[in-house]
């Protein structure tokens, strides 16, 4: 890395100042709107300088390995998706599954996104409910939208059908076993989601 710091020109070099200054990553648009020319972009990525993580979302090598690029990708690709489900359970270490995709919410009105890595899954919620429990996290350097874990819980129960019983049984098993069982936030959420009918003898199971 540091024979390419020094082949590099002013340009190159300037380019990597205004990079630092987005953060760990960045989108292309945004090193454009600061000044950067693609012919800049294009050869500090040819170069190994910088990594391309999906189609106009880059990351620079120094800054070393990413704790989750498919979050952190998908947090800048699609900023009004919220990660939920198995993907939500998995950040919050409630699952033992393994998401092979990245799990998000947006409302019925949004636009599709599209994306071409990491695979997603895209689930359509209302109003209250796309609204309803969300946290913001910061990973990698980005701000990641992720539902808390008792909407979480009551986003599996509503989506059952798609995601398995037997992952939102262990999902509230795991709940249950790592903290104090909010069962207030729970029924709120179980209400928003109109699950509460469903949850409630599962939750007094636990009691």
């Amino acid at each position: 890395m540091c024979d390419i710091i020094r082949a590099m020109s002013t340009t190159e070099t300037t380019a990597i100042q205004k990079i630092k200054e987005l953060g760990s990553i960045f989108r292309s648009s945004e090193l454009l709107q600061k000044g950067v020319s693609p012919r800049t972009l294009y050869a500090l990525r040819d170069s190994g300088v910088l990594e391309q993580l999906s189609r106009g979302t880059y990351r620079l090598v120094e800054q070393g390995i990413l704790s989750n690029p498919d979050l952190v990708t998908v947090a800048l690709r699609v900023p009004q998706g919220v990660i939920c489900l198995i993907s939500a359970l998995s950040f919050h270490g409630l699952t033992t599954q393994i998401p092979h995709t990245v799990s998000i919410a947006i409302t019925k009105t949004m636009r599709n996104p599209v994306i071409s890595y990491p695979p997603l899954q895209v689930y359509r919620y209302d109003e209250s409910s796309y609204q309803a429990g969300i946290e913001k996290h910061l990973v990698d350097g980005v701000s990641i939208s992720v539902y808390c874990p008792e909407k979480t819980l009551a986003d599996c129960f509503k989506f059952r059908n798609k995601i398995g019983m037997d992952v939102v049984l262990e999902a509230l098993k795991q709940y249950r076993a790592q903290r104090q069982l909010n069962v207030a936030e729970l029924m709120k959420y179980a209400d928003i989601c109109r699950v509460t009918n469903i949850m409630k003898p599962y939750l007094e199971s636990l009691l």
